[in-house]
């Protein structure tokens, strides 16, 4: 028999492998650090996604194996389940169902672990995985639960690409790409290849209408030019490409982020570097200083400043024209997960510890700390005006807090600030309760003629809702997605949202009706869609929508071709 060779290195590199597909960002982190995993010569090997738990599944049947081959009746009538944690005992009884709970975040650019099947076997993480399951309502603390009548629920309404009924004797067909219905003209959805791996990132230059980026698992980010075609339909050219990354296998592309004037790309990156580079993709300006990963970045208003957060758990602004630090802040205990601009001196961060934090690009320490939030938070967005900021977290909800107070002052000095030695109203936050499952994304949005500014959120239990950002209340909650919701973004004159989730479905909604309009599929093999950006410019007659795509693709819709989209449009 050959000899058997298991090294902790290998065992830490498999687990770390996990986390990453897990969406488990800073507990991968972690382990890195604390495990020195990164010195070891298997730190650069490939690790297949799934391959842990394809091991494990193998281990399951070795068990199997063992436990029956020595036949007899109990062997041949036994339905018990096998389990990592639990030693097998025959039984001609089949196991009860179980319930298994889905990790309760991931990043929209991340996968979600294989799920365990209520026989007790691992599915196949290439193969379409089953809707997660909601966490337990039970919590430490009471939450006051929406009722039903106090909003709109949609049935979802079935594609016209769908499966057989599963009643036939006849094999199931997969769902096939393109559009839920007959009448859009294919050509209307431009498919870019290029990427040999899932795209995570894409952006659309905000004044040079003409190129979109796009960034994928393997560390490259592609520049595409688009142009019509004769027929009507976008078309691109041979991309633009940008891979200097040293370290390829842990440089995951995490956010794109274009300058207000469009000449300039941020890029960030698991690899703990910033990178800035032009349109013509040279590299304008690069740091290391950051000491984990950099998971988002954004410029702001003026585009003096880019700010950048990272899972070592501070923040930074850049000087972008000095092309140098400006200031580094160490406001969270854990990782820090988002950031986002009130004005153009100063900004808001969120973490794993819970908080949010309100910075003056001038001080070091937060000048405001909220706090309320029972889980990590996912996401912080400034509505337009600055003076209202929602986070949403993995505690299920959204919170909505009052920034006015710092959106209209530029303070060296927190006591600067009138109430912040005691309590004022800031600290009021409206709590948006509802979702089944962690809040991954939001929106803001004001439909013309409305009083009160609503708010978008897409889950992890697939939902999609609307609220009134002011009194708390659901408006409208959308069941379409059978997976998380990864991506929504809502269309700049405020007249619809789109979202696209784990299922591989990309829903366009009209928000003055509360009706989905259109609908694409994926396609059922690596059906993710990652990252949503929506691009508008009425004096081109432009309205379409980039789609970054677990296939390894990046796409474009073009939404003035779309029949249900003008339509709605025009009514």
């Amino acid at each position: 028999m050959s000899p058997i060779s298991i090294t902790s290195d290998e065992i830490n590199r498999l687990i770390y492998a996990y986390f990453r597909d897990s969406g488990f960002e800073h507990s991968a982190y972690t382990l890195v650090k604390e495990s020195q995993l990164e010195r070891s010569p298997v730190f650069k090997k490939h690790v297949p996604r799934g391959e842990l738990v394809e091991l494990l599944s193998k281990s399951l049947l070795y068990n199997e194996v063992e436990c029956h081959f020595q036949g007899g009746e109990a062997a041949i009538k036994c339905k018990a389940m096998f389990s990592l944690l639990e030693p097998h005992t025959c039984s001609p009884n089949p196991p009860e169902s179980h319930t298994f709970v889905t990790p309760t975040y991931a990043p929209p650019f991340m996968m979600i672990p294989p799920p365990i099947q209520s026989n007790g076997a691992i599915q196949d993480p290439s193969k379409p995985k089953i809707s997660p399951l909601p966490r337990s309502t039970t919590t430490t603390e009471k939450r006051t639960r929406k009722e039903s009548n106090d909003m709109d629920v949609d049935t979802p309404v079935e594609p016209k690409h769908k499966a057989p009924d599963s009643s036939k004797k006849s094999k199931p067909k997969k769902l096939l790409q393109g559009p839920a219905d007959d009448i859009t003209d294919p050509s209307a959805i431009t498919l870019m290849s290029g990427h040999t791996t899932e795209v995570f990132v894409c952006a659309f230059n905000p004044v040079k209408y003409n190129l979109l980026a796009s960034g994928s698992k393997d560390a490259v980010v592609k520049i595409w030019t688009l142009s019509e075609s004769s027929n009507g339909s976008a078309q691109a050219g041979d991309p633009i490409t940008i891979d200097s990354f040293s370290q390829v296998e842990s440089a995951d592309l995490t956010c794109l982020s274009w300058s207000p004037d469009g000449t300039l790309l941020a890029i960030a990156s698991y690899d703990s570097k910033l990178r800035i580079c032009d349109t013509a993709g040279k590299m304008y300006f690069e740091s290391d200083i950051h000491k984990g990963p950099v998971f988002t970045t954004r410029f702001s208003v003026s585009g003096r400043w880019l700010l950048t957060a990272s899972l070592d758990g501070s923040s930074c602004v850049w000087d972008v024209a000095g092309k140098k630090l400006h200031q580094q802040y160490h406001g969270h205990k854990d990782c820090c997960l988002d950031v986002d601009w009130l004005n153009d001196n100063m900004f808001a961060s969120c973490g794993a510890d819970r908080q949010v934090h309100i910075f003056s690009v001038n001080e070091e320490k937060p000048i405001k700390t909220f706090g309320g939030h029972t889980d990590e938070i996912n996401q912080i967005k400034c509505n337009p005006s600055g003076t209202r900021l929602a986070s949403c977290s993995d505690d299920m909800t959204t919170r909505i807090w009052n920034v006015s107070k710092f959106s209209a002052s530029t303070p060296l000095e927190a006591d600067s600030i009138p109430g912040l030695g005691g309590s004022d109203n800031s600290d009021q936050a409206t709590i948006l309760e509802g979702h089944k499952h962690s809040v991954s994304t939001i929106g803001w949005y004001q439909p013309p003629g409305t009083e009160n500014e609503l708010i978008a959120t897409g889950s992890f239990d697939g939902a999609t809702r609307l609220w009134d950002s002011v009194t708390g209340r659901c408006l409208h909650a959308f069941a379409d997605h059978k997976r998380p919701v990864y991506a929504l973004d809502i269309s700049p004159n405020n007249h619809w949202l789109t979202t696209g989730g784990g299922d591989g479905w990309l829903h366009v909604y009209d928000l003055k009706t509360q009706t989905k309009i259109w609908s694409w599929f994926a396609g059922a093999d690596r059906p993710g869609v990652f990252e949503i950006d929506w691009q508008t410019h009425k004096s081109q007659n432009i309205d379409r929508i980039a789609m970054a795509l677990e296939c390894r693709l990046v796409g474009v819709i073009d939404l003035c071709r779309v029949p249900a989209f003008t339509n709605s449009r025009n009514s």
